[in-house]
Order: structure tokens, then sequence, then C-alpha cells
């Protein structure tokens, strides 16, 4: 469990899993322009799913996901530290619940998290990428004080996508 003031960031739990389908439904307008998972076929078997591949690999030491909850127990998003850029590197992946957007909380808990990643053992850097149509995401990694230090092009894979990835990151002298 992390603690990030208004919110808490805890592993996620099989007995969320309604709660996740709830928040991903309530959010596939904004969540399916940027994830390719977020579609309107969507539904509980899915987040099982998902949680049961989050426990495993958190096992298995290559991703670690966590449920963002307010205060008052509110499921408000997701957040999670994937190793997939290779040693030395955390790469931080997110989303929001609609209802939550623009209240700072997703700036919170990547700070939050960041500040846990960073002091890893042999941790430095961490990474955000995103969609440069994904202008909610960026703002959040901006204020979170990651900087802009590559641009990838590919094939989109949803359709709000413009096929440029921003890459963002912060180290510890950041």
């Amino acid at each position: 469990m992390i603690n990030a003031g208004e919110l808490v960031l805890k592993r996620w739990e099989t007995e969320w899993a309604a709660a996740a389908t709830e928040a991903i439904k309530e959010s596939l307008p904004e969540l399916r322009q940027f994830l390719p998972w977020a579609t309107d076929a969507y539904g509980p078997a899915e987040s099982h799913e998902y949680i049961a591949r989050s426990r495993a690999e958190w096992d298995a030491g290559t991703q670690y996901n966590y449920a963002v909850f307010t205060t008052v127990g509110e499921l408000a998003g997701s957040i999670g530290l994937m190793t997939r850029l290779g040693p030395g590197t955390l790469e931080i992946g997110y989303w929001t619940r609609t209802r939550f957007a623009g209240r700072g909380y997703m700036t919170a808990a990547v700070g939050a998290i960041s500040r846990v990643g960073l002091a890893l053992p042999g941790i430095e850097r961490m990474v955000i990428k995103h969609d440069e149509r994904n202008g909610a995401s960026g703002a959040v990694a901006v204020k979170a004080g990651f900087r802009e230090v590559a641009r990838e092009t590919g094939d989109p894979e949803s359709d709000g996508e413009s096929g440029t990835t921003i890459v963002r990151e912060l180290r510890p002298r950041d």
C-alpha cells in the first residue's frame, strides 16, 4: 500500500473486480480513445482476468499494478509500474475514472509511485509514455515533474491515437 495524500494505492484484489468493471464502463468514452483494451465488450470477466494477471505479474516481479482509491474508498483509477523497458527503468501506466479526472488525483498517484520506484535499488529513472493526442495523460506527467526525452512513431492502436508517442522521464536529480 502506498499513501498518496488524499489517495491510497493498493495492490489489486479479486473482490474489487466489480468496482473495476463499473469504473471502466463509466469511463469508456475517454479510455477507449487511447487504451486498446477499453471496449464496449469489457466486462466482469475482463476485470477478473486483469486482476489475476496483475497478481501473477507482481509475483513474477515484472509488473506492479495498484488500484487507486480515495480515502473514503471510491475507486478513482489504476496505476502500475512495469519493468518492460529493462534494467534501471520502471515505466508507469495509469488511467483515471472519468468522474475523478481534473482533480489532481492521478498527478498525486504518479508522484507517490515515482518516489517509491526511485527509492528501489538499481532504479535510475521512471518513464511515462503517452500518445501526443492524450493531453490529459501528458499533463499528469508534466505536473508530476517528468520531462520529454524522445518521440517514437508507430501504428496507432486506438482510434484517438496519432501514432506519435511522447516519452517522458523522471530521474532522482530532477
